[in-house]
Formats: C-alpha cells, sequence, structure tokens
C-alpha cells in the first residue's frame, strides 16, 4: 500500500522543520561571547567547529535524501509505518547531534564568566603542558576545561565515541567548583590528563601482562590475591602516577582532599570500581612519591592518613587484604618504574618525566628563589609551579589564601601569554603570507603587528608579605 497523500505531507512538513531548526545550529565562535584571553586555543576551537559543522552537513544530507524518498516511486511501494519508522530514526540523529552542540557549548559558555573564563583558559595551558613530552612519542590532542558540581574532576578523552555516535574531536576535562582555585586543583586536573597520556602511550594495557605474570604467587582465591587487585586498578593508578610524576606532593595532597569522606567510604572495596580502595590510593601515592622523590614527607603523610582511618575493627578476611595490598606495594611500584612500553621507545616514564627538577629540595630552593624574584615563576612551567607550590604546602612556607591568590594571578598569566603569543603567530604568519603575495620580504605592515602583540611585561608576584609563611612545623 503506498503512503497516503496526507501522510507524506506530514512527514515532509516535519523533516523540513528539521532543516529549518538545523539552520539555526551556529557556529560557536559566532555565538559566544568572550574577552580574548578566555577563548579557546585555536585547536580546540577549530577542531570543535569542525566537528560540528560535518554533523550539520551530515545531517542535511540524510533530510534531503529522506524528502527526496517521499517523491520518489519507491515510496509508492511503502505504506504510513514504514515512512515514520524513517522519519524517526532520522530525528533520533538530529537530537545526537544536539547533544553534542549541548556538551561543547556548556565548556564554551563558561568562557565568557568574568574571571572564570580566563582561569579556565589558564587551565587549558596547564593541561597542554602537562601532556607534552619531550621526543615524538604522540600527536597530543587539544586539551579544554570547564567548571562543573561534584568532588571530583571527570576527562572525555579526544578519539572516545560521543553520546549518540561520532568521535569526540578533543578532550574535555571537567573541574569541580570547589577546587578553583586553590589546593588540589593540580591533582584533579594532572590525574584526568594522565587518563588521555595513558591512552595515547597504551600504558595500561602494555602494563597488564607483567602485572598477571605476579599473580597466583599469593595463593588462595583471586579476590584474595594482591596482584589481581592491582590489575583491576590499572587504569587509575596509571593516570595518578602520572600526576605525581608531574606535580610530586601537589599530587598526592590534593588526593587527601579529595578522599576525605566518612570511613565506610574509604574503607568500602568493590569490584566493579575501576579505582583503588581510597585508604590504599593515598598509601600507593605516598609509595610512588617516595620511590621518585625519596623525602620524609611521603612516609609522614602516609602516617597521617592512617592515622585518620585506622583499620581496626575491619573483617579479618579484609583486614587481612589491605595488610596484603600494603604489603605489596613497594614490588609494585617498582615494576610501575621499570616498566618500558614499546609506545616510549624503550624508555621509562620517569626518564621522560625530568624528575630531578621536582625533588623536594630542589622545589623549595625555586620557592625561595621565587619569593625574592617573583617575576621569575612566571617563566617557569605551569607543572613545575604546581609542584613547587604543593612542597610549600607541605613544608608550612605557603598559606592557603596565598596559594589561591597567587595561583589566580598566574592563571590569568597563563592565558593572556597564550593569547598573545597566539595573535602574535597569526599576525607573523599573515605577514609571510602577504610577503609571498606581494614578493616583498616583510610588509610593514607585519613590523607593525609584531610591535603591537609582543608579550606585556611580566606581572608583578605581589602578595602580602606575612600570607607566605604558614603555621610553625
Amino acid at each position: 500500500m503506498a503512503i497516503h497523500p496526507f501522510a507524506a505531507w506530514m512527514l515532509g512538513q516535519e523533516a523540513r522543520s528539521l532543516l529549518t531548526r538545523l539552520t539555526r545550529v551556529k557556529p560557536f565562535a559566532l555565538l559566544q561571547p568572550m574577552v580574548p584571553a578566555a577563548a579557546l586555543q585555536p585547536g580546540a576551537q577549530s577542531a570543535i567547529e569542525r566537528h560540528v559543522a560535518l554533523c550539520r552537513r551530515q545531517l542535511r544530507g540524510q533530510v534531503m535524501q529522506f524528502l527526496r524518498w517521499l517523491r520518489s516511486p519507491q515510496a509508492q511501494f511503502a505504506d504510513e509505518a514504514e515512512g515514520q519508522r524513517r522519519f524517526t530514526f532520522l530525528r533520533l540523529r538530529f537530537n545526537a547531534m544536539l547533544t553534542h552542540v549541548d556538551l561543547f557549548s556548556e565548556v564554551i559558555t563558561q568562557r565568557s564568566e568574568c574571571e572564570n573564563g580566563v582561569w579556565l583558559a589558564g587551565l587549558d595551558v596547564v593541561c597542554a603542558e602537562t601532556l607534552r613530552l619531550p621526543g615524538d612519542y604522540y600527536q597530543a590532542p587539544p586539551v579544554v576545561c570547564y567548571l562543573d558540581r561534584g568532588p571530583g574532576a571527570a576527562i572525555r578523552r579526544a578519539g572516545t565515541r560521543l553520546p549518540g555516535g561520532g568521535q569526540n574531536p578533543v578532550a574535555i576535562v571537567r573541574i569541580p567548583r570547589e577546587r578553583m582555585v586553590g589546593a588540589g586543583i593540580a591533582s584533579s586536573l594532572v590525574h584526568e590528563i594522565g587518563h588521555q597520556a595513558a591512552a595515547l602511550l597504551d600504558l595500561a594495557q602494555s602494563l597488564r601482562p607483567e602485572i598477571q605474570a605476579m599473580q597466583g604467587r599469593h595463593g588462595g582465591a583471586p579476590e584474595q590475591d594482591p596482584w589481581h587487585w592491582w590489575e583491576t586498578w590499572i587504569s587509575e593508578i596509571v593516570a595518578d602516577f602520572w600526576a605525581v610524576s608531574r606535580v610530586g606532593v601537589a599530587s598526592t595532597m590534593g588526593l587527601i582532599a579529595v578522599l576525605s569522606l566518612p570511613r565506610l567510604f574509604v574503607l568500602r572495596l568493590s569490584g566493579n570500581d575501576p579505582h583503588p580502595v581510597p585508604w590504599l590510593r593515598v598509601m600507593l601515592s605516598c609509595a610512588i612519591g617516595d620511590a621518585l622523590y625519596p623525602h620524609p614527607q611521603w612516609r609522614r603523610l602516609s602516617r597521617l592518613w592512617d592515622s585518620y582511618y585506622p583499620l581496626q575493627g575491619l573483617a579479618p578476611q579484609r583486614l587481612r587484604l589491605y595488610r596484603d595490598l600494603q604489603r605489596s606495594i613497594p614490588a609494585f611500584v617498582r615494576l610501575l618504574l621499570a616498566h618500558r612500553p614499546a609506545s616510549l621507545h624503550g624508555h621509562s616514564l620517569p626518564e621522560l618525566c625530568q624528575i630531578e627538577q621536582r625533588q623536594p629540595a630542589q622545589l623549595a630552593r625555586l620557592f625561595a628563589a621565587w619569593r625574592a624574584a617573583p617575576h621569575e615563576m612566571y617563566q617557569a612551567p605551569p607543572s613545575l609551579v604546581f609542584a613547587v607550590f604543593g612542597q610549600a604546602r607541605v613544608d608550612g612556607s605557603l598559606t592557603p589564601e596565598a596559594e589561591s591568590d597567587v595561583l589566580g594571578k598566574l592563571l590569568t598569566h597563563w592565558a593572556l601569554q597564550n593569547s598573545l603569543n597566539t595573535s602574535s603567530s597569526c599576525a607573523i604568519s599573515l605577514g609571510r603570507s602577504a610577503a609571498q603575495v606581494t614578493g616583498m620580504d616583510s610588509p610593514p605592515q607585519a613590523d607593525v603587528w609584531r610591535r603591537r602583540t609582543q608579550p606585556m611585561p611580566q606581572a608583578r608576584f605581589r602578595t602580602r608579605r606575612h600570607l607566605m609563611h604558614g603555621a610553625p612545623r
């Protein structure tokens, strides 16, 4: 039975309505007002715009194909139910595309918020720097940050599947609002970046065979084998390892802040959770830190954490498992440090993370030098700055008030510097293009642009001197 003319007309009207709404999905560059310093980095902006434009183009083609089908001879051999089925799937694809738009809109809209927008752009710079490794090991994707509620951070990695289908063109890091701006933001941020780096290097999969080779030596059921649990938790552990290797004790301090929960949650073991038991996770972070940056502070932090959540009172079987896991930590950390995956061309991760620059004594010397010459701090890599601040906090040399104040200034500086450098690079590129067209080596306009887009003088590190001194140790 052929589709009734009225049904065909109704379906055609609905399809044309989809096209009308589709035309109202504008590029974000035309919709979102923000100061230049808060803007996404060009790579992230172009990747998002290309993805949305491709979705619009594909959907428009599908709608037009549906309208042509309604007028085609094939529709004469179909019934109303077939027409409705085709349109329903078309509308589902349209809603999936809007889900992508809403996802990126949530990220970009916050860039128009006063102060928060610029700070988010500064965090983008931090992410790009902490994801970078010396050498040609992977092509780092663009990273964008946004704020959301909740106690923990999260990442939607680049290349993963988006809701409704399609690959995510950028890495999207969600930062809890309660972490802005102060202690622990580096821990949450760099841990999530560690997930992206681990995926690019395939660290979790390359570690699994080595961990599996250690299983079975304990005897008993797999649930009582510590190495069974290390394999279960390996994806989160490599992200924690990345964070400690990049920002030092700041990672562990932030982890303690996030995981300071009621005792029931800190000591709860779940076979479905990829995160280690919070109690063990902090202990492992301290052990990784002590292996990378030997110092008494790590044992002091682990004893403090143990005093917060003593294991007394647990069921005997659970207590025995936790003690076995704790005893296996040194061997597990040695395995992590010695691991040389094919993706790193025979190197280990500590060899590439410049850990000699993040030894506690070196970080303390840098903090003292920056107090005497604050402008030098603005020249340092962001991950090193966070490592220095984390060390200063645990040493009692930096107060929470001063840390929050200075971090806000640093995030603003990184965002502004990145914006000006991007403008300068674009101006120089335009100048070269003009020179190729006109035959001039360097057109006068390019010199003007270079002068106007030179980075601004470094902002001074102004804060009250008494705030730089923490409580007595």
